[in-house]
């Protein structure tokens, strides 16, 4: 009797140990702590934690690539490893964490930075089996869609009339910055009309921009059309537009990408012309990828191991307005593949947010 009550005794124990051991998750989010976009991409990120029943650590590398591999080294070669770690391809930094994580067993998930095709040679010869995969947003399509949808909103020109266009980068050796740059160069072929007078990198800063606009807009004073890689960036457009006299959105058309308050207000007060957003969400989108890899589910029999997520939209006013009220909350754990035929997909997009 008594040793049927131990062993009962033992396997609840075990069984309890199993419950409350969650699946631990680090991210080393490449962004400052104080930056609006990589705040706000953080709390997505944890609400679908939390509701995933995920360990989630965030750990901010404050934009320096030197503190980005130190913590990833203390995440990957300490005494408390989680099972996995998210990683941002931020200023190439990851074929160096790639070698770290060798032997380490902590499980990779690359987002928002698609790994070089030398990287990917570098995973499939020696952390295949650590490197689950990457989640990516359509980089390339919203630096086209902004181009468009400013040509749109201002009109035809006359045969022979040219259209003169400043344009403000992130940081010039991002994979982000290089493929909105990529979608502005293709809406540029379509649009011979359009001169592009120059392309300056910001470095995703508001002050910035702000200095470089207030001679660019001297040097270039026919500017009818801003394009903005961000919204911080177009912000500090925007104002030194403002300081030479003119009115955005009247004088000059302006685009940028992200959601903060200060831009989804500008696109309501007409100050801004174009607003491409939506991205904020693939951290929250990269947490059901881990959730159901830690549950046993082949995510490559859903989409594959590299997906790119059609998260970026044209948000118009009254989806601007929606995006400055309180989110609706996201039933996170009803997106998993678990137990879904080998057709589903997963339904990563902004519309979850904006039904």
């Amino acid at each position: 009797m008594l040793k049927v009550l131990i062993t009962c005794v033992w396997l609840l124990g075990a069984a309890y140990g199993a419950v409350a051991h969650a699946t631990s998750v680090v991210f080393l989010n490449p962004g400052l702590s104080t930056e609006t976009f990589w705040v706000s991409y953080t709390q997505f990120m944890q609400a679908a934690a939390k509701d995933l029943g995920l360990d989630l650590r965030v750990r901010y590398t404050e934009r320096d690539p030197q503190n980005y591999l130190v913590q990833a080294r203390e995440v990957l070669q300490g005494t408390a490893r989680p099972d996995y770690l998210v990683l941002v391809n931020e200023q190439y930094v990851a074929p160096q964490i790639l070698r770290m994580a060798q032997g380490s067993g902590v499980k990779l998930l690359i987002v928002n930075s698609l790994p070089t095709p030398d990287q990917v040679q570098m995973l499939n010869g020696g952390n295949a089996a650590q490197w689950i995969g990457s989640l990516v947003p359509n980089d390339e399509d919203a630096g086209y869609l902004m181009l468009t949808d400013l040509l749109r909103q201002h009109g035809p020109v006359a045969p022979g009339q040219f259209l003169d266009l400043l344009a403000f980068s992130g940081v010039k050796n991002t994979p982000s910055a290089q493929l909105r740059e990529q979608g502005l160069r293709r809406a540029l072929a379509q649009h011979p009309h359009v001169r592009l007078r120059q392309l300056v990198y910001g470095e995703w800063a508001r002050e910035r921009a702000f200095e470089q606009a207030t001679q660019l807009f001297k040097r270039y004073p026919q500017t009818a059309l801003v394009w903005s890689a961000n919204d911080q960036m177009a912000l500090g457009a925007m104002q030194a537009l403002q300081g030479s006299g003119r009115t955005p959105g009247k004088d000059v058309l302006f685009s940028a990408i992200n959601s903060s308050p200060q831009i989804l207000q500008a696109r309501l007060d007409g100050r801004l012309s174009t607003l491409v957003a939506g991205h904020f969400t693939l951290g929250g989108w990269a947490m059901v990828l881990i959730s159901d890899d830690a549950a046993g589910v082949d995510l490559a029999a859903h989409g594959g191991r590299d997906r790119q997520a059609a998260l970026f939209q044209l948000i118009d006013g009254a989806q601007a307005q929606r995006l400055l009220g309180p989110l609706p909350a996201v039933n996170f754990r009803a997106l998993s593949a678990k137990g879904k035929p080998a057709s589903y997909r997963y339904p990563f997009n902004l519309q979850l947010l904006l039904r």
